[in-house]
């Protein structure tokens, strides 16, 4: 009844739904030369053959998704690969990401036509869901169809969870759309249990088996040159206010380290203009990359790297890292801390991480990472950290240990999908 009622709502909101559509296109928040995909109209012909559709719904969990499309691709032949996400950061990350046989579109608004449309002409064989997006009517759709789907990467904090179980019998006829659920902790198969889902598993996270961000190695080279071992670190995928936090601990911290580099990499480079008005107020120098790619000197303080992409080269040039939005005016909810790991940096985070709380939990205890519970602690930090080199090169080799072990992730979801694709008759590529 809840579900029947939702669509009626969708059908007859239609007008609104473009009007809302073309208002963020106006703001640039849609992509003008494809603002149809939105609508579920497709973008190019459905390539012949077997079809897998996965859907990641912004940036973080098409991420985990590159890891697994990759892994398809080098395993079965004859295969292609239908990527939806919903924002232009992620459709860009993707179509300059994505290997051959795998292309992306834009994820369709939940409206019964547009769902219909988008299905009727790609087909898929089999889909992919990333993480806990799940839109009522799309999944109706699927189940009607009878098209095999599978949960990947599945999460659901406590407050997803309090809503959705006030609508208990409505999720678990959402939740059966999926023959399988692959959750990443133990919370989470509870979660999803106590709401009806069936056959629920813990696989881990799959961000924990992401290759290593890339980086180009003439940029690393250059950046190297101009930094001239000057003490640094890294605030990657800040939010608003962390940009100001960082200038203040650089100001205070400048006292006792002159030659210090504080290097900023804003989650959403457009923030470029609000940024350079912010960070104006403080008597700093401040040089943002830009397209140019320029290069900090020796009188830089903030070096503000406002271009996409290149957060792996940040990592390699910064011994310490701070992630982003743990200590931001927004709620928080941090971003991944592996990444850094992975990459050898000494990780700090602050307190508002609730997004992956289990992820900064497990590092924070295996001395992996570590909790900053307020601004001046997180300088305290900074500084010891810069001022130690034996404590520094500790703190990296225990978050690179970390994230190693935690890197078979990709094969225990492998595992769980192969009855799926097995179903599916597809040749399997030669070993």
């Amino acid at each position: 009844m809840m579900l029947s009622f939702y669509s009626s709502c969708m059908r007859l909101a239609s007008p609104l739904l473009s009007a809302f559509l073309r208002q963020r296109q106006k703001a640039g928040k849609e992509s003008p030369s494809r603002f149809a995909e939105r609508m579920g109209e497709a973008g190019r012909d459905r390539p012949d053959g077997k079809l897998i559709w996965v859907h990641a719904a912004s940036v973080g969990e098409a991420q985990s998704a590159l890891i697994l499309i990759r892994s398809l691709l080098a395993r079965y032949q004859d295969l292609h690969i239908l990527v939806t996400t919903g924002t232009r950061t992620s459709a860009k990350m993707m179509e300059n990401a994505l290997p051959d046989r795998a292309f992306h579109q834009f994820y369709p608004v939940d409206q019964p036509e547009w769902v219909e449309a988008f299905l009727n002409h790609w087909a898929p064989d089999l889909i992919l869901w990333m993480e806990s997006e799940l839109w009522p009517n799309m999944l109706t759709a699927i189940q009607a169809r009878k098209i095999p789907s599978i949960l990947i990467n599945a999460r659901l904090s406590p407050r997803s969870f309090g809503l959705w179980r006030l609508f208990k019998g409505t999720s678990r006829e959402i939740l059966n759309s999926f023959a399988l659920i692959l959750c990443q902790t133990e919370q989470d198969a509870t979660f999803y249990r106590r709401l009806g889902a069936q056959n629920v598993q813990v696989s881990d996270n799959l961000k924990y088996s992401a290759a290593p961000l890339p980086c180009d190695d003439g940029d690393l080279q250059r950046l190297n040159a101009a930094l001239r071992r000057r003490p640094c670190w890294v605030y990657a995928s800040s939010h608003e206010s962390e940009e100001k936090l960082a200038a203040r601990i650089h100001t205070h911290l400048k006292a006792s380290t002159p030659e210090l580099l504080t290097i900023i990499v804003p989650r959403h480079p457009e923030r470029r203009e609000a940024l350079a008005e912010e960070l104006g107020a403080f008597s700093l120098n401040i040089l943002f990359r830009g397209k140019d790619k320029a290069l900090p000197g020796d009188d830089t303080d903030l070096y503000i790297a406002d271009t996409m992409g290149e957060l792996g080269l940040f990592y390699r040039a910064c011994p310490v890292a701070v992630i982003g939005r743990s200590f931001s005016d927004d709620g928080g909810g941090g971003h991944n801390p592996i990444e850094a790991a992975q990459l050898h940096c000494a990780v700090l985070h602050g307190p508002h991480i609730q997004n992956l709380q289990e992820i900064f939990d497990e590092m924070n205890v295996a001395g992996a990472a570590r909790l900053c519970t307020s601004p001046q602690d997180l300088g305290h930090q900074i500084h010891a950290l810069l001022h130690s080199a034996e404590e520094i090169e500790a703190r990296q080799q225990k978050a690179y240990d970390f994230a190693r072990r935690k890197e078979k992730v990709l094969d225990t979801v492998l595992e769980a999908l192969t009855p799926s694709l097995d179903a599916l008759e597809i040749p399997r590529k030669a070993a």
